[in-house]
């Protein structure tokens, strides 16, 4: 679970989550993704953000209000 102030929404903390998913999806599928680049002949890092992204989806977020 990820604990947010919802007073705290701001541009930085969408950053760190962001940056954190990134760091779970690269520990876990890393290297499958970069194979994936390498053969469809597409940047990795926009495969990763992506794949961060959808990520997100899958946090258990509780708001503190």
């Amino acid at each position: 679970m990820i604990y947010l102030n919802y007073n705290n929404l701001d541009e930085e903390t969408q950053q760190h989550l962001l940056s954190v998913s990134k760091e779970e999806i690269e520990n876990k599928f890393g290297t499958d993704l970069k194979i994936y680049a390498k053969e469809n002949h597409l940047e990795y890092e926009t495969i990763l953000y992506e794949e961060a992204v959808k990520n997100l989806y899958a946090y258990t977020y509780v708001f503190n209000i």
